[in-house]
């Protein structure tokens, strides 16, 4: 009988945590020489993940955290499909035509009983409104061809709180962006003054149906009703796409009356994010157009790959099938009914946060009740303590609460918004309040940050102020100080304090 001995070098006698693996710097810029064992490899990653925040308290990010165990082992079941691979995965396919019909119906699209939706899936809404912009453009420079008018310059206009996707299709594919400025106390894009900014080149003006600063839908109906006008007038027939990439899965099941979408003549395309308030991970987006004659059929490629023709109209090509078999598993397993309860508590979760904001004397309440469910607010007095400091101190509970400024010509707002998921319960939100009274008091008994700031910056220049320089900032011995007081109220203490708040300016998803 032969006996097999095991030697030191063999790392599987070893204990996770005691073996050589664990014990040395895996090179983090070049590939290693050696294999390592795959509890090893496992471990170690999951180890550095540990440091990543909790996405369920993640209040930054209005993308889908949790879904039903059942719903993850498909997604698990189809972790391996490509869906570029039509011919050899027809039912994924037809699982994703039947999302397209079902949330162009849902959006009200003018279809015959026999006639299908014009959409397609995407990875998000970014690849969505580039495709959107894509079809606008198109359309645009080929009606101009035809008329023997110039077609170098088209633009869209949009209000200044678009996401940043929307900067990225305009500098990618050269088109004009044109931004109606926000004013204090409105936030949103002015429909009279977009329709101002139209002229000949515009080939679509973009509204927001929710507004990633503070959830507010835009109208969409005044819009339509001033830019039909206008096109009636100046013989142009300037469209309207809708960015409703978190409020699309909100309208239709809470404000069903609300017109926003197909209903309106001029809305000729919508996109909206899946793994929003679609509720599916991250990873899968939609466009849908009213009609076929809204796409150009040249955008649209015709590949003979893999055994047959398939059509396709994305960005890139090869992408995971299984966030499209999630949402059609949201979509027949919730319904009208399951979507429109979850929306339901997600507002009354919302209101139930914002009141305790209230509650606390401290905050103005930026977002409204009609729109995506989210709480923004800011500090009725930010002058000893601001939103930064808040969500600084909020991290040391776990909670990640962005804080931000407002888009142009409202940047001297600074907010913090907390977005309501379906996953953020009753409780949670009761939770956050309690926290974020404890900070309130905890900022109180610190000093100013601003008064630490100016200080700081003066110390260098103003011996007179060298004695405060590495103690605790008391108030009166500065208040006593006219070099403090003189600066603290000229344009020096201004500056000295927007460039703070830039370095701490936190980009809005």
């Amino acid at each position: 009988m032969v006996l097999s001995r095991a030697t030191d070098s063999d790392g599987s006698i070893h204990s996770t945590f005691a073996s050589r693996y664990v014990q040395e710097s895996l090179p983090r810029f070049q590939m290693p020489e050696r294999s390592i064992p795959k509890d090893a490899a496992y471990q170690i990653i999951s180890d550095e993940l540990m440091l990543d925040g909790n996405p369920r308290l993640n209040l930054a990010s209005f993308v889908t955290t949790w879904m039903e165990p059942e719903c993850d082992k498909l997604i698990m079941q189809a972790i391996n499909k490509n869906y570029v691979d039509m011919d050899e995965y027809p039912v994924t396919t037809e699982l994703q035509n039947r999302c397209v019909n079902i949330i162009a119906n849902l959006f009200n699209a003018p279809l015959s009983n026999e006639e299908e939706a014009v959409g397609v899936g995407t990875v998000g809404s970014s690849e969505a409104i580039m495709l959107a912009g894509l079809a606008f453009k198109r359309k645009w420079q080929n009606k101009r061809k035809a008329e023997g008018k110039p077609y170098d310059k088209p633009n869209i206009v949009t209000g200044a709180n678009v996401q940043v996707c929307w900067e990225k299709f305009a500098r990618y594919f050269e088109v004009e962006l044109k931004e109606v400025k926000l004013r204090k106390d409105y936030y949103i894009m002015d429909p009279v003054k977009a329709v101002e900014m139209v002229d000949e080149n515009t080939i679509c003006v973009a509204a927001i149906l929710g507004s990633t600063y503070n959830g507010e839908f835009e109208d969409v109906k005044l819009l339509n009703d001033l830019l039909l006008q206008k096109n009636k007038e100046t013989g142009w027939d300037t469209p309207i796409h809708v960015d409703a990439a978190s409020g699309g899965f909100i309208a239709p099941f809470l404000y069903p009356d609300l017109e926003w979408d197909f209903r309106l003549p001029l809305v000729k395309s919508i996109n909206v994010s899946g793994h929003k308030y679609g509720l599916v991970y991250a990873g899968i987006g939609w466009v849908i157009w009213r009609a076929k004659q809204d796409l150009p059929e040249e955008l649209i490629f015709h590949i003979n790959y893999l055994g047959a023709d398939q059509p396709t109209f994305t960005l890139n090509f090869s992408k995971g099938a299984s966030q499209i078999i999630a949402q059609y598993y949201q979509l027949i397993r919730l319904g009208f009914e399951g979507y429109r309860n979850i929306m339901s508590n997600c507002a009354a979760n919302a209101k139930a946060l914002a009141d305790g904001l209230v509650r606390t004397g401290r905050f103005d309440i930026l977002s409204k009740e009609v729109g995506v469910p989210l709480v923004a607010f800011s500090l009725k007095d930010n002058s000893k303590h601001d939103e930064y400091e808040i969500a600084d101190h909020l991290r040391r509970y776990g909670w990640i609460v962005p804080a931000y400024t407002m888009a142009p010509d409202a940047q001297q707002v600074t907010l913090l918004r907390v977005v309501v998921r379906e996953d953020f319960n009753r409780s949670l939100a009761e939770r956050l309040v309690r926290d974020i009274e404890k900070v309130l008091h905890e900022l109180d008994a610190l000093p100013s940050k601003l008064v630490t700031e100016v200080t700081a910056s003066l110390v260098e220049s103003h011996p007179e102020l060298k004695e405060v320089k590495d103690i605790d900032i008391d108030s009166t011995k500065l208040n006593s100080c006219h070099v403090f007081n003189e600066v603290l109220n000229s344009q020096k203490a201004v500056k000295a304090w927007k460039k703070f708040v830039a370095q701490k300016a936190n980009r809005v998803c």
